[in-house]
């Protein structure tokens, strides 16, 4: 028998979440989901049923996802050597086919199946589908230490969103259908472009003008010199910590792409642990939240 005690505290946490949904009914959320939570079946599903909760209450929801040990494993598996320059996959024709093979298809149609399994209503596409996501090659400049000469370095079909067409999007929120995004785009000449799905996920919210990006990590948000979490920033704030070094290593890239977002026209970008179940629900409807919110300056 469940105690009156527990009963009583689910109904204070309802309570204390009313506001927060009456005030993000009808916004767009953009979720990027990845990390070690995706690669657990269990916090798959409690990830998924947090997502069409927050369909069930007004909020639109856009998961973008990435995918990169899932595309190491199956490259494994097909003994295909790959390397990475500067955190970036080196793509070339033979690897993008099977970034583009478990992207949109592996991975796409499992958190599709199981946001379908928890009464939602998903759809799985990629950046090629309904010209979502337009990209160019990405070239990275590196000095060479032998001879001091700045080479650029060919990463294959890597590439980075120029220009996203939120119409596809757009026709799904009015169908009340949760869209699942990979990060594949298409080039001008119909090339595959593999795309880091924080990059994504960002441009995507930018051209959607959502309300939140929510950038689901495997750390607790932005930590402060001695290592505690900072629970909001305004974007002059992330800048000067990026410039002082107390943001540095791979939360630089994470910062900066809440800055693009927010620069784009997102309200706010939030970066915050995917391992903690229920992460995005603590983030939304918490007065504290449990990540680091970036605003406008």
């Amino acid at each position: 028998m469940t105690d009156n005690a527990d009963l009583l505290a689910k109904a204070k946490v309802l309570s204390e979440a009313l506001p927060y949904m009456r005030q993000f009914a009808g916004s767009t959320f953009v979720v990027k989901y990845g990390g070690h939570a995706m690669g657990d079946t269990e916090m798959a599903k409690i990830f998924a049923r947090d997502i069409v909760l927050l369909k069930q209450i007004g909020v639109n929801p856009i998961v973008v996802h990435g995918g990169g040990p899932q595309i190491g494993q199956m490259l494994e598996r097909l003994k295909i050597k790959s390397e990475f320059i500067d955190g970036l996959r080196v793509t070339d024709k033979a690897t993008v086919e099977i970034v583009e093979m478990v992207l949109a298809g592996t991975i796409n149609k499992q958190i599709v199946a199981f946001i379908n399994e928890a009464g939602g209503t998903a759809v799985g596409v990629s950046g090629k589908d309904g010209r979502l996501i337009r990209a160019e090659k990405i070239k990275r400049k590196k000095i060479d230490p032998d001879s001091n000469i700045e080479k650029v370095l060919d990463l294959g079909f890597v590439g980075e969103p120029v220009e996203v067409n939120p119409m596809i999007l757009q026709k799904f929120a009015q169908a009340d259908i949760i869209p699942v995004v990979a990060p594949v785009g298409f080039g001008n000449d119909g090339e595959t472009y593999n795309i880091n799905a924080d990059t994504s996920a960002g441009a995507i919210a930018g051209a959607m003008k959502a309300t939140r990006f929510l950038l689901l990590t495997d750390v607790a948000g932005v930590l402060d010199k001695d290592k505690k979490l900072i629970s909001e920033l305004s974007a002059n704030q992330a800048r000067a910590l990026i410039k002082d070094g107390t943001i540095s290593g791979g939360m630089i890239p994470k910062v900066e792409t809440c800055l693009l977002a927010v620069d784009g026209g997102v309200e706010a970008a939030v970066i915050l642990d995917g391992r903690v179940p229920h992460a995005q629900l603590l983030e939304i409807f918490t007065k504290g939240g449990v990540g680091t919110l970036i605003r406008r300056s």
